[in-house]
């Protein structure tokens, strides 16, 4: 059995540094792909866009600028509160997006109580399932 912890939350699509547009998001992690973190939103599709990428990645961005490519993600201020940017680039485009850094941070908090950092691996059975293989 694997847990899920889940956090509605409302992000902001930048779309010039002096506008943006509200869009509802949900951040998702499931126990049985530790690694891994979800962001699904709605912009101006009828189906939900899915991001997926590194918890760790996301962890390390809510204190400092971290990531390249496809994901970057970095702590700064907007309207004197404190906000994490995340900047995602693919074929179909790029989005720069600002999340509420508690919020964010909160939610972090209680993936790394599911499955703390270093325990990923127990998590997927891998040890044991090298032991396993080893073993024959």
């Amino acid at each position: 059995m694997y847990s899920v912890v889940e956090r509605e939350l409302e992000l902001r699509l930048i779309l010039s540094p002096e506008r943006s547009i509200p869009v509802p998001a949900r951040l998702s992690f499931r126990s049985d792909d530790p690694y891994a973190v979800r962001i699904s939103f709605h912009i101006t599709s009828d189906a939900p866009v899915h991001w997926t990428f590194a918890r760790e990645l996301l962890v390390e961005g809510v204190f400092r600028p971290c990531g390249y490519g496809d994901v970057r993600v970095w702590p700064t201020k907007a309207e004197g509160r404190s906000v994490v940017l995340m900047a995602l680039s693919s074929p179909d485009g790029d989005a720069l997006l600002q999340a509420p850094a508690a919020q964010v941070s909160a939610w972090l908090e209680r993936t790394l109580r599911v499955v703390p950092p270093g325990t990923e691996g127990e998590q997927l059975g891998i040890d044991d399932a090298l032991d396993q293989l080893l073993a024959q």
